[in-house]
């Protein structure tokens, strides 16, 4: 869980000495990332970036443009960096018979809470023989700060 806040471009501390910027930064950073990513996939599939018209003028804008966005919706996803949260842009394409359908990610697969790297360490970490009891005292000894007891 990310226990600092981002408002104005300072970064809050939490309660506690459990602050890190650098965690912090890195977290910030693969969220501004990753939510780049997906809005210059949409604009790539919409043929125009966001805020922007058709370069055609007057009858003829409506021709080349293929959809409309609407919005953008919330979506945690967990990889190496830690657990974000990000907005991901919606939208509605034009198809070539004529009606819309929703655009989907190619990046961001429906459904995804973790990036491949996150289920790889996870699957990993399961061969090695490491089960629920054993990441469960891990956990609770590093939430203590490495002290026993």
């Amino acid at each position: 869980m990310d226990h600092s806040s981002r408002r104005g471009g300072t970064l809050t501390p939490p309660r506690g000495n459990s602050f890190d910027p650098i965690e912090t930064e890195v977290r910030a950073r693969a969220r501004q990332f990753i939510e780049e990513l997906i809005r210059s996939e949409l604009d790539t599939s919409s043929a125009r970036p966001r805020y922007e018209r058709s370069k055609m003028a007057g009858n003829e804008a409506g021709a080349c443009v293929t959809g409309h966005r609407h919005g953008s919706r919330r979506r945690s996803l967990t990889g190496r960096f830690g657990p974000i949260e990000i907005a991901v842009p919606q939208a509605r394409l034009t198809t070539p018979e004529g009606g819309t359908a929703e655009w989907k990610s190619q990046a961001l697969r429906a459904h995804q809470r973790r990036t491949l790297a996150a289920d790889a360490l996870i699957a990993s970490s399961y061969l090695a023989g490491t089960n629920t009891r054993r990441v469960r005292r891990a956990l609770a000894a590093f939430r203590r700060g490495g002290r026993q007891g």
